[in-house]
């Protein structure tokens, strides 16, 4: 459980919490709120999806609601709080059905899932990859996760990383998707390096494109790896 050092009112640290959603949802001073978290999150998500993260700050934000930046203070402490709140509260975009009882079809649904997730808010790749965080709606899609390898015989070890694997995995296809100038670069540094002729192997690779989606089987075959 992580902590952090505060300051209380008397000028003495104490440990209080640093995960947002274990701290009050508004601060105890000052003028009485008239906002939430949650509208304040989902003003941080249009923001993201318009702007990109570079575009999250306490005062775009802030913007968006049309009220100034202090008034924010009472209900997050800085930038990172936002994203973790951004990020968690896009997991609520999942539809987590009862468990059919074929794992690999369950697992390869949510994949597709977190992909659709993703493309819908493409900032989402990076806090992924860079800050991942657990919070409410990010421990729910951890329980289905778990709840549909339950009588699966793995390990719950190996069961934590391929929940981590298929998240990575997600992101990382997102991520790609979302800069197809930069494959369209290293593709054609890659024909140019295959027609010198001193590599081979890269020469002889079909690197036709591939018909359909190959993302479902890709992923199958990542979590039957993992799981078995």
């Amino acid at each position: 459980m992580a902590y952090a050092v505060r300051k209380r009112g008397d000028g003495k640290g104490e440990m209080e919490p640093d995960l947002i959603w274990m701290r009050p949802g508004k601060a105890g001073v000052g003028r009485p709120a008239t906002r939430s978290r949650t509208e304040i999150t989902e003003a941080a998500v249009r923001v993201a999806d318009r702007d990109g993260l570079a575009g999250v700050s306490m005062r775009n934000v802030a913007a968006e609601l049309g009220t100034a930046a202090g008034s924010l203070y009472r209900y997050v402490e800085n930038r990172d709080d936002l994203l973790d709140l951004m990020a968690d509260h896009v997991a609520a975009e999942y539809d987590l059905p009862a468990p059919t009882g074929d794992w690999r079809a369950d697992l390869v649904t949510m994949g597709l899932q977190a992909r659709e997730i993703h493309r819908r808010h493409p900032w989402l790749a990076e806090l992924t990859l860079t800050r991942p965080v657990v919070g409410p709606n990010g421990i729910e899609v951890t329980e289905h996760f778990l709840a549909v390898l339950a009588e699966h015989p793995a390990p719950d070890g190996d069961k934590l990383v391929a929940l981590a694997m298929l998240t990575t995995v997600v992101a990382a296809t997102a991520h790609s998707e979302a800069s197809p100038v930069d494959a369209l670069r290293s593709t054609r540094y890659l024909a140019h390096v295959a027609a010198q002729g001193r590599h081979p192997h890269l020469a002889a690779l079909d690197v036709r494109p591939a018909e359909g989606d190959l993302f479902p089987a890709t992923l199958e075959r990542i979590l039957c790896g993992l799981l078995g």
